[in-house]
């Protein structure tokens, strides 16, 4: 039976980004010894008509990505252990396939992104449970905001998102997810300074002519502070990627991702992020 034909993809600037990490997780979720188990983002790779080895490579950064993938499941998995009928909100969602890596059969899960990029989930990765739902809508918005229910607990997560607003952008965004849910936890990651400059000089550039978009916000640790004083945040820690294959990523790097300084310089994988919004936050 010949193979279905590959279907086509065109995105660019920042939706074109969700591509290089799908590649990057399928890469390392098709090896035998994978740290990363995802067999739905090996079989979308292969769905679409992309050349994603001729933009992106041969897949190295594949385990780097992979980790940071691991601590956002992780953090996942902790939440339903406490709440298991929880809802998790998915900004910026994309291609990602978190939601069949870690449903427990109780989560209601929400995923939120741009308009062009849910009508390519609705054809390639569908919703498959009552329990999920994509909505087509801006993370900046307050419209997804509407369509929560944090009764039986809420965790928003921010993957490769919040770097390509702007830092008031961000200090507004984070400010309201506060101020509308008291008591909820948001995991997210970003980029140091020295990284989001050469995005912006357009320095960050693949062999294949991939250029990343521009990342405006950066996170170090002045910037740590200002989140941590914005109103009804209560407490902002960093999150350290799990220990991968290798020896450098294996022993090396989790030794010094032991070092704030360390962690801070991107240099071991991008700051990875938890914030906890205070319970007195007003809900209206």
């Amino acid at each position: 039976m010949a193979n279905p034909p590959r279907m086509p993809v065109d995105l660019s600037g920042v939706s074109e980004s969700l591509l290089w990490n799908l590649y990057q997780r399928a890469a390392e979720a098709a090896r035998p010894d994978a740290i990363l188990k995802d067999p739905k983002a090996v079989e979308l790779v292969s769905a679409l008509d992309y050349p994603f080895a001729e933009k992106f490579g041969k897949g190295k950064l594949g385990q780097w990505q992979a980790l940071r993938v691991l601590r956002f499941d992780q953090e996942v998995g902790s939440f339903l252990a406490d709440h298991p009928s929880g809802q998790v909100v998915a900004l910026g969602e994309g291609l990602e396939t978190q939601f069949w890596r870690v449903d427990n059969g109780r989560l209601r899960w929400l995923g939120v992104d741009m308009q062009n990029i849910v009508d390519l989930r609705a054809q390639v990765l569908p919703d498959e449970e009552p329990r999920q739902r994509t909505l087509a809508c801006s993370a900046l918005s307050e419209e997804w905001m509407e369509q929560v229910d944090a009764s039986e607990g809420l965790l928003l997560t921010a993957q490769g998102l919040l770097m390509y607003f702007k830092p008031e952008e961000v200090h507004t965004f984070m400010t309201t997810c506060a101020r509308r849910f008291p008591g909820a936890t948001l995991v997210f990651d970003g980029v140091p300074p020295w990284f989001s400059e050469r995005t912006l000089a357009g320095k960050m550039t693949t062999s294949g002519g991939y250029e990343s978009p521009p990342m405006p916000w950066a996170i170090d640790a002045a910037e740590k502070n200002r989140l941590r004083a914005l109103p009804h945040v209560a407490e902002l820690s960093d999150l350290l990627p799990p220990p991968g294959r290798g020896l450098m990523r294996g022993h090396v790097y989790p030794m010094l991702n032991r070092l704030t300084a360390v962690r801070e310089m991107g240099l071991t994988g991008l700051p990875l992020q938890r914030v906890r919004f205070g319970d007195g936050a007003a809900s209206d």
